[in-house]
């Protein structure tokens, strides 16, 4: 660029008139050029994102038809998505650091090629088993692509309004993954059969395998973070532990109770181990204050209200209206259509009403969604359980349409500058963490789904998780953004 500059400043000298059309000439040629380069960078990259979201709400829809070939019960069928939610935690620890020493973008190659050789084992699997242990070795793959993906955003774009833009595309390509992802999901179980979900990854992840080494460059960073082997066995046995007491039925409650206490101490020590550790991989620290207490507690309870709704109104809508898997997937498109249609409506009423009173009604409207769907599992009235179903699948998801983009906002603008990528980590594993607790959490609640009336229990247990947000908000979080935190917005 600077030679290239020059060589305009000759052309000027020379032909002052006729250089300057051509100085802009030119300019607006590069300029072009540039702006193409980018939009081709953001759209490979997001077309990797878009394979995380998709993986989970395309399968949610084909559970019912997974449980019946493989002999899923309801703890078989909440580990298939809990196995890949899981494996992504714990893979997050690690993937950040390796990508920091070895290269994003072979960071991004290497779990572009796990997530695709996975995909064809977890389409091929014959047995129970041989499914959960692709999903976990999907969900490794997916860590070190969507870590890979979103730091070679950061090295491509370094001006921030750029960044801003290719994050904001990003975004959108996300948001329509999960909202298409249970109706292509239910196309595709009912056309061809489940296996083609995890098939479809296939083109997708030859397509990044041939794009990323051709747009976007290697960045690393030798001197980055160190790999924790501690921190990453003691956050998965945590999680692990609490999911498989959740979901052992069968177990003795001594077991599942000693179970639950050793997720308990695991928890506690992989805290006090990354709070003693002066290069924590996360720092329990940014949540040590109430509002960011908030925060995480009011991503917790979406996880509860909304996400893990999902994965269980498949098989409502199976046992109480019963649909196929190609109506499943596009009745759920009342649940996932709002996330693409009404954030932009949350970023002004945040402004406006500030953070306390915005997620109070978000979170609220959640539970309200979340009643609902109690009333459909326990009306009589086919008329009733249908209109009931589709008001409150609405209305869960306008409130986590509302409420989960401004929550990464609200964390961004309470962390200090200096604390900005730790922030995005730290609520990245709150937000996979509790989907999966809150899978487990649903689906010990759920004893059968052979009646609609069943799926009372879990419901009411979503309904409560939003009303605990509700609490949150409404005692955790400021009336409305400090001057601190808009002077917080400024530096970065």
């Amino acid at each position: 660029m600077l030679s290239a500059g020059r060589a305009y400043a000759d052309l000027v000298r020379v032909q002052p008139r006729a250089g300057i059309g051509r100085q802009r000439g030119m300019h607006d040629r590069s300029s072009d050029v540039a702006q193409e380069r980018s939009t081709l960078i953001t759209f490979v990259l997001g077309l990797g994102v878009f394979l995380i979201p998709f993986d989970v709400t395309a399968v949610v829809v084909a559970m019912p038809g997974i449980a019946r070939d493989l002999g899923f019960a309801v703890a078989g069928s909440a580990w298939v998505i809990d196995a890949y939610s899981l494996a992504l935690t714990g893979a997050l620890l690690a993937s950040g650091a390796l990508a920091d020493r070895f290269g994003r973008r072979r960071a991004m190659l290497g779990g572009n090629v796990v997530f695709l050789l996975s995909s064809i084992a977890c389409g091929a699997a014959t047995s129970g088993p041989l499914l959960l242990a692709a999903r976990v070795l999907q969900g490794i793959g997916a860590a070190f692509l969507i870590t890979g993906a979103i730091a070679l955003v950061a090295g491509a774009f370094p001006h921030q309004g750029q960044r801003a833009r290719a994050f904001g595309t990003i975004g959108v390509i996300s948001g329509v993954a999960m909202a298409l992802g249970p109706t292509l999901g239910g196309l595709l179980a009912a056309w061809f059969g489940w296996r083609w979900i995890f098939y479809a990854n296939i083109p997708v992840c030859l397509a990044l395998a041939l794009a990323v080494p051709r747009v976007v460059a290697e960045t690393h960073e030798p001197d980055g973070r160190p790999l924790d082997p501690p921190g990453i066995v003691l956050l998965t046995l945590s999680l692990g532990l609490a999911i498989d007491a959740l979901l052992r039925h069968d177990a003795a409650p001594i077991v599942r109770v000693a179970s639950l206490i050793a997720s308990a101490t695991a928890a506690f020590t992989f805290v006090r181990q990354q709070w003693r550790s002066p290069h924590p991989v996360l720092d329990p620290r940014v949540f040590a204050t109430a509002p960011m207490i908030g925060v995480g507690t009011s991503l917790t309870s979406i996880q509860f209200g909304y996400w893990a709704v999902l994965v269980y109104l498949p098989l409502f809508l199976s046992t109480g209206l019963h649909v196929s898997m190609e109506v499943a997937g596009v009745a759920l498109l009342a649940a996932t259509l709002p996330m693409l249609l009404v954030p932009l409506l949350g970023g002004r009423f945040v402004t406006q009403w500030g953070w306390r009173l915005f997620f109070i009604v978000a979170l609220g409207i959640i539970a309200s969604g979340d009643v609902l769907l109690v009333v459909a599992a326990l009306s009589a009235d086919a008329a009733m359980r249908g209109g009931a179903t589709v008001a409150g699948m609405l209305t869960i998801g306008i409130g986590a349409a509302l409420a989960n983009p401004q929550l990464g906002s609200v964390a961004l603008a309470l962390a200090p500058p200096a604390q900005a990528g730790m922030t995005s980590a730290m609520t990245m594993i709150v937000r996979q963490a509790g989907f999966a607790i809150s899978i487990a959490a649903l689906g010990a609640a759920l004893g059968t789904t052979d009646t609609a009336p069943a799926f009372a229990a879990p419901f009411i247990l979503a309904a409560l998780g939003a009303i605990a947000g509700v609490v949150a908000a409404a005692t955790l979080f400021p009336a409305a953004e400090s001057r601190t935190s808009e002077s917080r917005a400024e530096q970065r």
